[in-house]
């Protein structure tokens, strides 16, 4: 049975905002290409996006964040899940790197100041090491 205490929920939860995210994008991205005239069809050239107003590109850039670093957070989630390191501070640490890539995301995608951007990048990334190291920790104990 599912649970919000579980190591897996905050990954769903990441999921459900990519796919938000994603829904974002292509709200923004379709009425924007329409509007510019651009042939959908010199959309599979990614540089014939440039003409969008970076408004509207800034969601995807965002989108394409939450395709990449988090890659390493699923993995390592289901590792912790798996190898019974489901405790209180994985689950916390955990929630802690998901919070941050929606702030990082609400950053990116409306006021897009970089230095706070980078700061919740930077804060969430080393959430995601000390997951890594609290489960390097216990496999060497």
């Amino acid at each position: 049975m599912a649970s919000p205490h579980s190591l897996l929920t905050p990954v769903l939860a990441l999921v459900v905002w990519s796919l938000v995210i994603w829904l974002w994008m292509y709200a923004t991205r379709i009425p924007a290409i329409q509007k510019a005239g651009i042939d959908p069809a010199t959309a599979r050239e990614p540089d014939a996006l440039n003409a969008l107003p970076l408004s509207v590109r800034q969601v995807a850039y965002n989108y394409n964040h939450l395709m990449e670093q988090p890659t390493i957070f699923y993995a390592l989630a289901f590792y912790s899940y798996l190898a019974g390191q489901q405790n209180g501070a994985n689950i916390a640490l955990a929630w802690a790197y998901v919070v941050l890539r929606i702030v990082h995301s609400l950053i990116q995608v409306t006021v897009n100041v970089v230095i706070v951007r980078f700061a919740a990048h930077v804060v969430g990334t080393l959430a995601l090491i000390a997951l890594a190291a609290r489960d390097v920790w216990a496999l060497l104990e």
